[in-house]
């Protein structure tokens, strides 16, 4: 699939994807908190949501998107399974994801490991409908490939339909010159996203060299990953975003 196409698949210049972190102390829980987070996120103007095990598990992930398409289907969404690549694509060709996003497409394994990575993502990627959001030097990711940011950038490139540039960890900036050497590897034309650390006060500036952003500390009630998105945090932040035009 073409990054442009990636692009042109929304209606607002800069797309916001806004994170379900599957929060609460059961099953029941976290799927009744994800409707009701879900809920308020589409109805402040995200344009879509990503449902992540980051405090769920996989079950978990798959009974919301299971609801998201049968009951929601007005919502664009898409699925990040941390830790389980290929389970990620099944949940996501099972219930029409938008996207995939990977933590990391390339870098994070040794030079011996990651052709045959490569190889199965990009097969992966033919197979399948859903869009990749794919990490290069990602928040939390090993760096095991022993080589330079331009190489593993432009091999990382090749195997998803936009990057995401992070900074060193969850709800912390992105430093904007990282974001400006990522734009200066790959190009004008290939979309980079940013995946931490965006604030209002901060958005022009973080976007600057980027085309899209991934939030979700920033929207909860504490601006801590551990807390409960709150409707004018998102308001706030749709709003900022939808101001760059």
């Amino acid at each position: 699939m073409s990054a442009n196409r990636f692009l042109s698949t929304f209606n607002n210049r800069i797309p916001v994807f806004a994170m379900l972190h599957l929060k609460g102390d059961s099953p029941a829980e976290k799927f009744d908190i994800a409707r009701r987070e879900t809920q308020i996120l589409w109805e402040s103007g995200v344009d879509a949501v990503i449902v992540e095990n980051y405090f769920g598990s996989v079950d978990d992930v798959v009974a919301v998107c299971r609801w998201l398409k049968d009951e929601a289907p007005e919502v664009v969404f898409g699925v990040n399974i941390l830790k389980d690549d290929k389970r990620a694509f099944e949940v996501a060709n099972e219930f029409g994801a938008r996207c995939v996003q990977l933590d990391s497409v390339c870098g994070h394994l040794p030079v011996a490991d990651d052709g045959a990575f490569g190889d199965w993502l990009n097969a992966q990627r033919a197979a399948s409908k859903a869009f990749v959001l794919g990490g290069v030097r990602f928040k939390y990711q090993p760096y095991l490939s022993g080589r330079p940011l331009v190489e593993d950038l432009l091999i990382g490139i090749s195997r998803c339909d936009a990057v995401v540039v992070t900074g060193e960890g969850t709800g912390l900036q992105t430093p904007v010159d990282k974001t400006a050497e990522f734009r200066a590897i790959v190009g004008p034309g290939f979309p980079i996203v940013i995946g931490a650390g965006v604030t209002p006060d901060s958005a022009e500036r973080d976007l600057a060299k980027a085309n899209a952003v991934i939030v979700g500390s920033y929207l909860k009630d504490t601006h801590v990953d551990t807390g409960n998105v709150d409707k004018q945090h998102t308001l706030d932040f749709v709003r900022a975003i939808r101001a760059l035009g």
